[in-house]
């Protein structure tokens, strides 16, 4: 049986949250073939991954949605730059419609070569432009209108030109660009479609618009209108659609998904793993709060600094480790040493890229001050070494701190997110009470050995893949995959073909 998952912006290039439950899960089914499509920003991320590829990985696919149209070196030369009136009511129905003919979108890109660059430049798409204008946007300047909306379509049009790999089943671990490749996937070849969540693609890329500098004004509208669209193509095109936590799964109801197709699957970590880790000198007067983050903006680690400086001043023995790589965005990264450095505040180190069994058991509790998340690994770990954790009240931190279900008691303290004064507190009241932070602890380490399991994970998703599998009469193979002659020499590596 072959898997083909989907990922985008992650796996196998950035280490941490859905990347690690990436590789964990390939790692759990030794006995399956599985296929990699990353979805990355351009050519220039190429091949630097970050995670050694299993033995059971036997291609990478890249599809790069900063780009131009390419093929052997050359821009492809054949195109059809008038569309069929189903073909036009096809486009115009994803730019203008409510309800998007998304077959015949795949056909066109997949079966008659498109050239995207000709269409987007056209003159059925300058139509398709005009009309949505005078509906909806005639207040604003035409020419900047037309050049936002073709900066919208081109990335899409480079997911939908991708020649998708052929396999038994498509996992998608988000919709946006993963659920329209899956779907295209799908269609093309039968294979069945399985959308994993772990945050809501489209409430994520909404905040992120609503925030942004790059988007302004009605474009605003306009972009999370057609994020909200690919979402809806994965969500009714699939054959099951996972999430992580219940609340999770209203909101995928909520943006259409049909109830039918959704189910909680928790996620899952090795408890044995922290196990026998190395713990903190037991004349170690510090109090050290570990914040296992990828420095970037939706961790808001400028936020955890600032509350660490006021924290500080209340209790001298706090230490703050930040430990995570910080060179995916080094202009962030830079603003948060700076900022460290102007608020002369001591103990704050920044160890870049750790293995956690090295550290977490040095730690007193985790903290996360993030303003997204789902259901986050890092809490996880940490309740598997019985440390608390302070968390901002995002994705399902409130139900992992407190529990759903279970009389464990809390597991740490929660916070509003970007709220400096409480999350300052949450640090203060952790580092003056020994016995509360144990308690904590072991409320953790209960919750996650009964819900929280990668065994439990791995069950979970053995019985759905068995049960597409076998929708689709594809065997399950029960010994470990062994790679064919051809693909003993290394990884099959390839990127768009446009």
């Amino acid at each position: 049986m072959k898997v083909c998952l989907v990922a985008e912006g992650c796996y196998p290039y950035v280490v941490g949250g859905v990347s690690s439950w990436v590789h964990s899960l390939i790692g759990q089914f030794p006995n399956l073939e599985f296929a990699v499509t990353a979805i990355i920003a351009g050519r220039e991320q190429s091949g630097k991954f970050a995670y050694k590829l299993p033995p059971n990985v036997t291609e990478v696919r890249e599809i790069y949605l900063n780009d131009c149209e390419w093929q052997g070196g050359r821009t492809r030369a054949s195109f059809r730059h008038r569309l069929s009136r189903t073909e036009f009511e096809a486009m115009r129905s994803l730019v203008i419609g409510d309800s998007v003919d998304w077959e015949t979108i795949f056909r066109l890109f997949q079966e008659k070569q498109l050239s995207l660059n000709r269409f987007l430049m056209g003159p059925d798409f300058l139509k398709i432009a005009e009309e949505v204008y005078e509906l909806r946007y005639g207040s604003i300047v035409f020419s900047d209108f037309l050049w936002t909306l073709r900066s919208i379509y081109l990335p899409l049009g480079f997911a939908l030109q991708h020649d998708p790999v052929k396999a038994d089943l498509y996992h998608c671990v988000a919709t946006g660009y993963s659920g329209i490749v899956g779907s295209l996937a799908s269609w093309k070849y039968g294979g069945a479609l399985l959308i994993s969540e772990h945050g809501i693609y489209t409430r994520e890329r909404e905040e992120e618009i609503i925030k942004a500098k790059w988007v302004t004004g009605v474009y605003k509208d306009f972009w999370i209108e057609q994020f909200r669209k690919m979402s809806l193509c994965a969500y009714q095109r699939a054959d099951l659609v996972t999430s992580l936590f219940e609340d999770a799964r209203s909101l995928q109801l909520d943006l259409g998904c049909p109830r039918e197709k959704t189910r909680v699957t928790p996620n899952g970590v090795d408890i044995t793993r922290f196990a026998h880790v190395p713990g903190k000198e037991p004349d170690d007067p510090m109090i050290h709060i570990g914040a296992a983050i990828r420095v970037t903006p939706i961790k808001d680690v400028k936020t955890l600094i600032n509350a660490f400086y006021y924290a500080k001043q209340r209790d001298a023995r706090l230490k703050l480790w930040i430990m995570g790589p910080w060179e995916e965005d080094r202009e962030y990264a830079q603003e948060c040493f700076e900022l460290v450095e102007s608020l002369h505040v001591q103990d704050i180190v920044f160890t870049g890229r750790i293995r956690m069994e090295e550290y977490i058991g040095r730690m007193d509790a985790l903290i996360l001050t993030s303003i997204s998340e789902g259901q986050p690994l890092v809490i996880l770990e940490g309740f598997s070494a019985k440390k608390p954790c302070i968390a901002t009240n995002v994705g399902n931190c409130r139900g992992l701190i407190y529990g759903e279900g279970d009389d464990f008691g809390p597991a740490g303290i929660l916070t509003p997110p970007m709220n400096i004064e409480k999350i300052a507190d949450a640090m203060v009241a952790i580092a003056a009470d020994g016995d509360a932070r144990a308690r904590m602890g072991e409320a953790g380490y209960r919750r996650v050995c009964s819900r929280y399991r990668v065994e439990q994970m791995r069950s979970t998703y053995r019985a759905i893949y068995q049960e597409l599998a076998q929708a689709k009469h594809v065997p399950w193979p029960e010994d470990s995959y062994r790679p064919h002659p051809e693909q003993e020499g290394g990884k099959s590596h390839g990127g768009n073909r446009n």
